[in-house]
């Protein structure tokens, strides 16, 4: 037995593996938990989807952190093609080692050109770093975030690369992981994903948590504040939620507005606190006008 399955958790059930999580500050539900069991049990990608906030990208790291292994995150954006994502050679230290090997006498083409493209010129982005996950570490987990942001292209890319596990270098060969990540694709669906990245993974979808969970999340996270307090901001990010904003509060905004309540010294959330406050779990003037427009009382009552 290799060092990477001695020291891997043995996980032998969705309960198992919600406990593991949550000792890493992840309260997963039994949804999640099986959806996560699944994608390592089947060794097979995990896609979330949901809106912003709902702990796609923490149900990443809390795995990460559980399995004790790396992760390795690919932020998506428009314009993403497969040399940022993959690899690319460090132009300015191939030139100094040209120049020096000029100034050396070493005139051999062929020579030249092997010396060039050595690994130790070799950049490794996100997609090959998790390829490369040495041994002792276990098989890394590998989250491309918001793949929805990238172009149709760089999802036919990723679909070859999560296929085979393997990339083709040509001035070195193919580079093939020793063992396959556990890969985590997370979208807040601005567009459609195509169905056949989707046909390769487990997919499961991410709504915002109950008021009891998202308590519980307050309260694990953020240990110094009462439960009280945990309970009024809870209740108050439920019900922005469903006031038709621009951009309702997910867990992180909940978790932002605890932490600027909590340094300010605010023990309860009444309407003067939450109006000097608004700007850490509402991010846009619009869904801020709204709701001052509606009366925070309204908003905090019966918390």
């Amino acid at each position: 037995m290799d060092d990477a399955a001695a020291r891997a958790p043995e996980i032998g059930s969705p309960r198992e593996l919600a406990a593991l999580l949550e000792e890493h500050g992840y309260l997963a539900d039994e949804a999640v938990a099986t959806a996560a069991f699944l994608a390592l049990r089947m060794r097979r990608p995990l896609f979330l989807e949901g809106e912003p906030g709902v702990g796609k990208t923490a149900l990443a790291q809390a795995l990460a952190e559980a399995l004790d292994t790396p992760l390795i995150r690919l932020q998506c954006y428009e314009g993403l093609d497969a040399a940022q994502a993959l690899y690319d050679w460090d132009f300015p230290r191939q030139l100094l080692h040209l120049r020096a090997a000029e100034a050396a006498g070493v005139t051999d083409p062929a020579r030249l050109e092997a010396e060039l493209y050595d690994r130790r010129f070799l950049v490794a982005r996100p997609l090959l770093r998790a390829l490369q996950v040495p041994a002792g570490q276990g098989p890394g987990v590998l989250l491309v975030d918001e793949i929805d942001r990238a172009d149709d292209e760089f999802e036919a890319f990723l679909l070859e690369v999560l296929s085979d596990f393997a990339i083709s270098i040509p001035e070195l060969g193919t580079v093939r992981a020793a063992e396959p990540p556990v890969v985590v694709l997370t979208s807040n669906r601005t567009r459609e994903v195509h169905d056949a990245l989707k046909r390769r993974c487990l997919y499961h979808w991410l709504e915002h948590p109950s008021y009891e969970r998202e308590v519980a999340i307050i309260c694990r996270r953020l240990p110094q504040v009462a439960r009280r307090l945990a309970g009024q901001v809870a209740r108050a990010a439920q019900r922005l939620r469903e006031a038709d904003l621009l951009k309702p509060p997910g867990v992180a905004e909940s978790l932002d507005w605890t932490r600027a309540l909590a340094a300010l010294g605010v023990r309860e959330l009444d309407p003067k606190a939450a109006a000097v406050t608004l700007g850490a779990v509402l991010k846009y003037r619009e869904d801020q006008e709204k709701v001052t427009a509606s009366g925070l009382e309204a908003l905090l009552s019966g918390g």
